[in-house]
């Protein structure tokens, strides 16, 4: 593995390095994301945030907000996956966005980023609401992730007052137990949209990423939609995608 760029920002290390044909962001050592054009989905963490994209119908997905952009490697799986007409990323580390520019390639006309904090952005914004919400707001204590919002009930209003009806929230949360004590603060502030939880997983990872939707949806369907966008990258149909979804009670 080489590494290709680095800098040291206050107490705060980056790492730029690339393995084959993929490039790798680290942060105080810490391994936030991978991209390789190649093989968009590679079994990582943030392959969890794009998936549940899956279950809603093709086409419905034309507008996503990601709140943390970290290197932009999800970003970039929706743009050559599924192709939306608007991404919005919100950033608060400008080494992040800069990283996502210059070596992740996250340039397109189709692509907005901000560098900002995504809470009072959020409370700000006065746009067109979104199709899809994703949200991987993490920062690091002594070299582990750690979420950096709480999920109360706050939280979830001021996420869901900016999905259209019919949207899908996404959360990524450090593990089960965190993701099953948001379960009842989200339901308190949204009674009205008895949403149907989907619990994502990956073995290699302890993160549990969950999907808020408005409806009903079959696992089954998620695969075969996933078969269909990965036909043009026979190395991910190769490898296989090692996920478990379920549907949380």
């Amino acid at each position: 593995m080489a590494v290709i760029w680095s800098k040291h920002a206050g107490a705060d290390t980056y790492e730029v390095r690339t393995a084959g044909n993929s490039v790798r962001l680290y942060k105080n050592r810490v391994f936030h994301t991978q991209w390789n054009p190649q093989r968009p989905l590679s079994n990582g963490v943030w392959d969890l945030l794009f998936l549940p994209a899956l279950f809603l119908p093709p086409g419905r997905v034309q507008r996503v907000l990601l709140l943390g952009v970290g290197g932009g490697a999800v970003i970039n799986q929706f743009r050559h996956l599924l192709a939306p007409a608007k991404i919005v990323g919100v950033e608060l580390d400008p080494v992040h966005l800069s990283v996502a520019r210059e070596h992740f390639s996250v340039k397109h006309k189709s692509v907005e980023l901000h560098c900002a904090d995504a809470i009072t952005w959020l409370r700000d914004y006065r746009g067109e609401p979104f199709d899809l919400i994703i949200e991987d707001l993490f920062t690091e204590r002594e070299g582990e992730p750690e979420r950096a919002v709480t999920a109360d009930v706050k939280w979830f209003s001021m996420l869901l007052s900016q999905l259209r009806p019919g949207g899908a929230l996404v959360i990524n949360f450090e593990d089960p137990p965190q993701m099953r004590q948001s379960g009842a603060a989200y339901l308190a502030a949204n009674g009205i949209r008895p949403d149907v939880r989907y619990h994502f997983s990956q073995p290699t990872y302890g993160n549990s990423v969950c999907a808020f939707l408005g409806d009903m949806a079959k696992p089954a369907v998620l695969r075969e939609r996933l078969s269909t966008v990965l036909l043009p990258y026979p190395d991910c149909r190769a490898t296989g995608q090692k996920f478990r979804v379920r549907r949380v009670v």
